[in-house]
């Protein structure tokens, strides 16, 4: 244990460059009497550890150290193989830089763990491609050159210049100062500005990309979760979106909250039915997403949905009606 101990402590002297021994040791979760010996044990072993005196003191490393830390215990090992299963490193265009990464954890392994690694391979399957009704998860694709770029541009902090193939709409460039990249559900995004206005643009609708050299408008430090809910909050609430009240078989409760944007009440019926209210992007949306449910869903509201649903279930009707 306190060989792992050392290796952690180097590792948040790397990070964050001056620390007390009371910061120390809240991170490691001992008391400062140990970090202080665990600190002349990485003096003793050659590490250039110093300590600085004073108000604004601490230890730190002596700048430009730099050693490699391959010390990785089994569960260590196992999270970060488990991590790199995922797939969202495909949708920022680092899905052979996520396998090279890989490689070089196995290879980093000690000899009585790159056995297990490969267990690890032939016992856990993290996210494959298809369910267990055999559907077949969609993953956008995006060109490699374009995801370069656009990553690029993001963390270089530059102006970005994008072709961008909006729903229903020509191609067009614009000029937006990115902010960050997330990607959900497979798919990824870009956060960005565009004359002052937040956007969201899809990276599998960038047809093209190219990093300019002025530097984007853009705040040093942004909180990228808290940013996204920001914008999903006003991505259900605006636009053409249609609110649906809804009755609902149980069974089926859990496609429709998949489909739907948002879920404002939920309450059962005395048949034992939920009685929801949810939003949808368009009625298109609604229709669609309704008419997957067949007889495990009635409309209540509008009135125009329903007979959206009972028009399409009568020509269904017509068609199959005739020998």
């Amino acid at each position: 244990m306190r060989a792992d101990r050392l290796v952690s402590l180097v590792l948040l002297l790397r990070r964050g460059g001056r620390l007390t021994a009371a910061e120390l040791a809240e991170e490691l979760e001992v008391s400062t009497r140990t970090v202080l010996r665990d600190i002349e044990a990485l003096s003793a072993a050659g590490v250039p550890v110093y300590a600085e005196r004073g108000r604004h003191g601490g230890f730190a490393l002596l700048p430009g150290f730099r050693t490699e830390l391959t010390g990785l215990n089994h569960d260590e090992a196992l999270a970060l193989l488990i991590a790199g299963a995922r797939r969202g490193a495909q949708a920022f265009g680092l899905g052979s830089a996520l396998a090279s990464a890989m490689l070089k954890v196995v290879d980093a392994l000690p000899g009585s763990y790159r056995n297990t690694a490969a267990d690890v391979a032939e016992r856990l399957l993290i996210d494959p491609d298809a369910d267990l009704l055999s559907r077949r998860l969609v993953t956008d694709e995006v060109p490699g050159g374009v995801s370069a770029e656009v990553r690029r541009a993001v963390l270089a902090g530059h102006k970005l210049r994008i072709h961008y193939a909006a729903v229903d709409r020509a191609p067009q460039w614009r000029t937006v100062d990115p902010i960050g990249l997330v990607t959900v559900r497979d798919q990824g995004y870009l956060l960005a500005t565009r004359s002052g206005a937040e956007r969201t643009y899809r990276l599998s609708r960038v047809l093209a990309a190219q990093v300019l050299p002025e530097p984007a408008e853009r705040a040093e430090r942004v909180d990228l979760r808290r940013a996204w809910q920001e914008h999903s909050v006003r991505f259900r609430t605006g636009g053409d979106r249609i609110a649906v009240s809804v009755r609902v078989n149980p069974a089926r409760r859990a496609e429709l909250v998949g489909t739907a944007l948002a879920v404002h009440s939920e309450a059962a019926d005395a048949d034992g039915w939920l009685r929801m209210e949810v939003t949808f992007q368009d009625a298109r949306h609604a229709e669609w997403a309704l008419w997957q449910l067949t007889t495990d869903a009635e409309v209540l509201a509008p009135p125009s949905l329903r007979t959206c649903l009972r028009d399409r279930a009568a020509a269904i009707v017509a068609r199959y009606g005739a020998p």
